[in-house]
């Protein structure tokens, strides 16, 4: 039987494909666990951009009540990615938390398909700029409320109640160092901006 040439192409080498790549934000208020969010699914070692936060901080920034156990925060943005089947990345952006970073959010949401807005229930006003932001540009997006030490503390209607959002925002809980969860809330953004994009 003769052999196939040595400088025959490969049969099973199948051609270069490019990836889609699709743009998620994810937002919130400080210290509500978009950093934890993000590293918790990235397939890559997420680019954090944390510096410590120091005394020069106070009057500037809004600690959020949290600087018992918060000691650094995000001062550009953090980035990871999940690569899916069929070639299709997802990229996401972490907005930071500090208000003076504000100005940065155009640049970070421009090309996303939706967001994921985190809400930890005890802080629920440190998540109002994010829900207004997103309303305003007409992205749409999901609302996460963050379960710390995996407790669910108030009911999801009454959250949506107090947020003033209506009901084709969904909600859910998530837990933002728990993989499964993070997917989940990404799974639901991809879902809305595919109905959005259908017209639904």
């Amino acid at each position: 039987m003769a052999s196939q040439p040595s400088n025959a192409p490969a049969a099973t080498t199948p051609p270069h494909v490019a990836p889609t790549v699709v743009k998620i934000v994810i937002a919130g208020g400080f210290a509500v666990g978009k950093t934890t969010f993000i590293g918790s699914i990235s397939d890559i070692d997420p680019l954090n951009t944390e510096a410590a936060m120091t005394e020069k901080s106070i009057g500037v920034d809004d600690a959020g009540g949290v600087s018992d156990r918060k000691t650094t925060t995000t001062v550009a943005m953090d980035f990871g990615r999940i690569a899916l089947p069929g070639a299709l990345w997802l990229y996401l952006f972490g907005t930071p938390g500090q208000d003076r970073f504000l100005f940065m959010w155009d640049d970070l949401v421009r090309g996303a398909i939706g967001a994921v807005v985190l809400v930890d229930t005890e802080r629920l006003d440190q998540c109002f700029p994010a829900v207004d932001y997103f309303e305003g540009k007409g992205i749409p997006f999901v609302v996460c409320v963050n379960c710390f030490d995996g407790v669910a503390r108030h009911q999801l209607e009454d959250v949506r109640e107090a947020l003033g959002i209506g009901d084709d925002v969904p909600m859910m809980y998530t837990d933002a160092r728990e993989k499964a969860a993070t997917k989940q809330a990404l799974i639901a953004v991809v879902q809305l901006a595919m109905k959005r994009l259908k017209g639904e």
